[in-house]
């Protein structure tokens, strides 16, 4: 699988997962092994090597797994602990009927307080996850709670939320744990980090669950992860990567608390999503899925998911727009994202806004969808090339949206306003299908609180597109 990598952009934070993964097995410590059969001494099942590991007095260990489809769950509670499975396609945590509903779990709630994710500590940290295929969980596939330094690297995630009533809304995965606070329409997606900072996902395939990779902040803040060189694919119920800020869970949360809705969220920032494809994504429910998605939850008045940067990413054929951004409340922070050198195309139009959003939705395809009842000021589109829809760069919010460099053939409407908000896009130095600019024959056109000015007379981006 290749990725694009337009307008010249890579993330330095993509080249810290590389040399992540270049490490993994490099450490010192005690080595446990896991065959199926039990033979050469080691363990015939996965969590009690783990649990071995754990009890060990080295400060890392490795447990390596051999072939065979493991019926368990894998719960990972120590720091330390380097899980390898000796390949995806044939190392299998196979997680149908375990109670707790997940299939590899690396557990630091447990062992936090309030106070300790107050002062900036985590639960568990120095973990990897690498090298299996995980499957038929009721719930995630792989979860990491509470902690730092995690590496989840060339897993298969494939065939977990079973526990999903399809069109159940907030009651669509019961039995959920109660720290979950907005996961009844995903049941927590395929791979999911919550309150995990300085941290990689990449190169895994996450297909056929309900919804893809997941960063939330119920118990602490989510912030310096790297999700990169993922493939993400046919989610059917929900978003491929999401990036959202919930409600805390209870006992959890951020003082001073808002006078109606209790302790404020800890916040989803400074995260860096590059060079994954998020395709096929949202379509078993007409318009249920984006691509990429930065959102803030409407279930509290101060969600916060800002300051990160979504580049090189491939978003396309996916039910809802490639890329969304979505603000539901005025006091909600969905600031300072920027959507960089990305590939868009033949995604769907954007139906998902809520009635407190007031505001229709876009009704034609689109590439990107910025939508904000707060502000989203410092939003910055650049250097993308958008194609195969309706609208290339819908904006509905108070504030003014920087779109420059992209290369806008979708054919229809580059860039559009809509809504009744006092909207304003800076449009400035795009390619719009044509040297002649917006509007003119066979170029794209604008429509709204549109300012353009100038443009480009060649493409921003030239060999960047669905061939890549």
């Amino acid at each position: 699988m290749t990725h694009i990598q337009s307008w010249s952009v890579v993330s330095a934070a993509a080249l810290v997962a590389v040399f992540s993964i270049a490490a993994i097995g490099a450490a010192d410590g005690a080595t446990f092994c896991v065959d199926q059969k039990g033979k050469k001494g080691c363990f015939p099942a996965i969590q009690p090597a783990v649990s071995a590991a754990e009890t060990s007095p080295d400060p890392t260990n490795i447990v390596n797994v051999g072939h065979g489809t493991y019926r368990e769950q894998v719960i990972i509670r120590k720091s330390g602990i380097s899980l390898i499975g000796a390949n995806a396609a044939n190392v299998i945590v196979d997680a149908s009927g375990n109670a707790n509903g997940v299939g590899i779990h690396v557990d630091g709630l447990d062992s936090v307080t309030p106070q300790i994710v107050a002062a900036g500590g985590a639960g568990i940290t120095e973990v990897v996850v690498q090298g299996f295929t995980v499957t038929n969980a009721r719930f995630e596939g792989i979860l990491v709670t509470n902690a730092s330094n995690i590496t989840v690297a060339e897993n298969h995630v494939t065939g977990n939320n079973s526990g999903l009533i399809a069109g159940g809304g907030v009651n669509g995965c019961p039995g959920t744990p109660s720290w979950e606070t907005s996961e009844g329409f995903d049941c927590g997606e395929g791979i999911h980090l919550n309150a995990v900072h300085h941290s990689t996902v990449v190169d895994n395939i996450v297909e056929h669950n309900a919804g893809g990779i997941l960063l939330t902040d119920e118990t602490g803040p989510t912030h310096h992860v790297t999700i990169t060189g993922n493939l993400v694919t046919e989610n059917q119920y929900e978003c491929g990567i999401t990036l959202a800020s919930h409600r805390p869970a209870a006992g959890f949360g951020l003082n001073p608390p808002d006078p109606t809705f209790g302790p404020n969220p800890y916040g989803v920032y400074s995260n860096t999503v590059s060079s994954n494809e998020a395709s096929k994504n949202g379509l078993a429910i007409p318009g249920t899925g984006v691509g990429i998605g930065l959102f803030t939850s409407p279930g509290h008045s101060h969600t916060a998911t800002y300051s990160n940067v979504i580049v090189g990413n491939r978003a396309v054929n996916n039910g809802h727009p490639g890329i969304a951004l979505h603000s539901h409340r005025p006091t909600h922070n969905l600031t300072d994202n920027q959507i960089i050198g990305n590939y868009i195309a033949g995604n769907g139009a954007d139906t998902a806004l809520l009635p407190l959003d007031v505001d229709p939705s876009p009704s034609a395809p689109t590439g990107i969808d910025v939508f904000g009842r707060s502000s989203l000021t410092g939003t910055v589109i650049a250097g993308n090339v958008i194609e195969r829809e309706g609208i290339d760069v819908a904006v509905d919010t108070p504030a003014q949206i920087e779109v420059h460099y992209n290369d806008l053939l979708g054919g229809a409407i580059g860039v559009a306003t809509y809504g009744s908000q006092a909207s304003s896009v800076n449009a400035t130095q795009n390619w719009w299908g044509c040297p002649a600019g917006p509007g003119a024959p066979g170029c794209s056109s604008y429509q709204g609180n549109v300012t353009v000015g100038s443009w480009l007379s060649r493409r921003a981006n030239p060999g960047s597109g669905a061939a890549k």
